[in-house]
């Protein structure tokens, strides 16, 4: 029986990835075949003698606690190294947070299990569930994301949409830099082969910056060589989402039935390719390279906001994961 759901999930999977590849709901899907996989390794171990099953048991546990432990260790190491070279921003704390928040959670756990009292056994049960969820989320972000960027954008783009990022002042950061290379391949890449593609880079200007980033962003695309008359620009927009809805706009209006690739940085692509497609932007979009330092953190905002996208469901299953856990954890 478990087997027939795994096969009917994977053949969902590949329908959806071939009609639509934009969907986060496909990355869920590859997560419920990984939990459905995970409980029957679970059940298998059922069916040892009574000392391997124990034996397995505390080898799985042990694990899980070194491994929450060296996770919470590596996401505080980074979290410092953010602050360090990005500053004292929301977005470079949350790998401090996240290893803060995990480390809190096994010091629950710990309690709980050595300490006889209900109420602390049931909030370590709703804490465990809902850092499960957090856990399979996280998993099929990344996991979608690494096959999301497998995809080839199609060639012969009308439009290479290049996203815009934070300026430092008036200058172009090394994480828009990389952006930014990464059109000029591809723009020169559809030169060669005989396509004639126009640049639209996309971005207004914020609080702390002397220009707007689409401007500054155009300034670089000449100095890297391509012509003037090929970029347009997109200087109203303070957020992805404006970013693709006001570049539909000008595409729209200027070449009606166009198609486009947009880009952006390697931890953004699978965020921007789900409001691409909400977006009614006909096209894929592909990743440039990150600095290492910076995917932690980047990974876990990218988190937060692609379930920000699904208010209602994430609410119930929220909600739903904390009462099961609190009552499992008081009845314990």
């Amino acid at each position: 029986m478990q087997a027939l759901l795994m096969a009917a999930l994977l053949a969902v999977v590949l329908l959806s990835r071939i009609q639509e590849p934009r969907r986060f709901g496909n990355g869920v899907l590859l997560g419920l075949i990984g939990v459905c996989a995970a409980l029957g390794t679970v059940s298998a171990v059922g069916h040892f003698s009574s000392p391997a099953a124990s034996a397995v048991t505390a080898a799985v546990a042990g694990a899980v606690w070194l491994s929450g432990l060296v996770a919470a260790a590596l996401l505080v190491a980074n979290g410092v190294t953010m602050v360090r070279r990005e500053g004292t921003r929301p977005a470079s704390l949350l790998a401090l947070l996240a290893g803060a928040a995990l480390l809190a959670l096994l010091a629950l756990l710990l309690s709980a299990t050595y300490l006889s009292v209900r109420a602390l056994r049931a909030a370590a049960g709703a804490a465990v569930l809902l850092g499960g969820y957090g856990a399979f989320l996280l998993l099929c972000f990344l996991g979608y994301t690494l096959l999301y960027r497998r995809l080839a954008p199609r060639p012969g783009a009308d439009y290479l949409v290049v996203l815009g990022a934070g300026l430092d002042g008036c200058e172009v950061p090394p994480l828009l830099v990389a952006r930014l290379d990464r059109a000029v391949a591809l723009y020169r890449a559809e030169e060669a082969a005989g396509h004639a593609p126009l640049l639209l880079v996309t971005g207004g200007k914020g609080p702390d910056e002397s220009c707007t980033e689409a401007s500054a962003m155009a300034a670089h695309l000449v100095a890297a060589g391509c012509p003037r008359e090929r970029i347009r620009l997109e200087e109203k927009a303070t957020n992805t989402t404006e970013n693709l809805a006001f570049s539909r706009e000008l595409m729209e209006r200027e070449r009606p039935g166009y198609h486009c690739t947009v880009v952006t940085s390697s931890f953004h692509v699978l965020r921007s390719a789900v409001t691409t497609r909400r977006a009614g932007v006909p096209g894929q979009v592909v990743g440039a390279p990150t600095a290492g330092y910076y995917w932690p953190s980047a990974v876990l905002r990218e988190v937060v906001a692609t379930a920000l996208m699904y208010p209602r469901v994430n609410t119930a299953v929220v909600l739903l994961l904390a009462a099961a856990g609190a009552v499992a954890g008081w009845r314990w």
